[in-house]
């Protein structure tokens, strides 16, 4: 199977899921059409934003990590509240080379299961997947983000600290809006 065939066959599979989850820039243009892409970089000293042109351009974009789990599954449940319907949450993982990251999987998966916490958990297999991997996890993963490879990288290049206060679960309360989309008027009616 090519990349080019997956936008065709991968991403209508993920579509009737309310959560969805894929990896790097290939996995944003397949999940592109989602209300809320949640763009999941648990240490962005070692990433770098994608580009944002082939989103729908009625999709928020937000960044999501490890430490502010529960701030953005809040964020997407207010979200979910101001628009009056259930939406569609894309969260991609910027992964490493625009491959698999186990910290990005695991930030991403830490967010998966925030969301569940808080009732929203129509959730696809490949992302019932990450937060399980996160759920059976947690307790490594501070661990797990400093023996990473990326982790190994951004010690060697910065430092430790980076890497540490990445793996802090729940330290910023502060979600990053890249893009807001347009809330429709009706919904602040009262």
């Amino acid at each position: 199977m090519t990349d080019s065939s997956l936008p065709e066959t991968f991403a209508p599979a993920q579509a009737r899921y309310q959560v969805r989850f894929d990896f790097g820039s290939a996995g944003l243009r397949r999940l592109a059409d989602a209300d809320i892409i949640v763009w999941v970089d648990a240490l962005p000293e070692a990433g770098s934003l994608p580009s944002l042109e082939e989103v729908a351009p009625t999709s928020a974009i937000i960044l999501g990590a490890l430490t502010t789990r529960s701030a953005v599954a809040d964020w997407i449940l207010r979200r979910q509240v101001d628009l009056g319907k259930r939406v569609s949450i894309a969260l991609v993982a910027a992964g490493f080379e625009d491959g698999f990251a186990s910290h990005d999987l695991l930030a991403a998966g830490a967010i998966i299961e925030a969301l569940a916490d808080r009732g929203i958990d129509f959730t696809s297999p490949e992302a019932a997947v990450a937060g399980a991997a996160y759920a059976g996890l947690r307790q490594a993963s501070g661990h797990l983000f400093t023996a990473s490879v990326v982790g190994q990288n951004v010690r060697r290049k910065l430092s430790l600290e980076p890497v540490k206060a990445a793996a802090q679960i729940d330290s910023q309360t502060e979600v990053v809006v890249l893009r807001e989309s347009p809330v429709p008027v009706e919904a602040h009616a009262e």
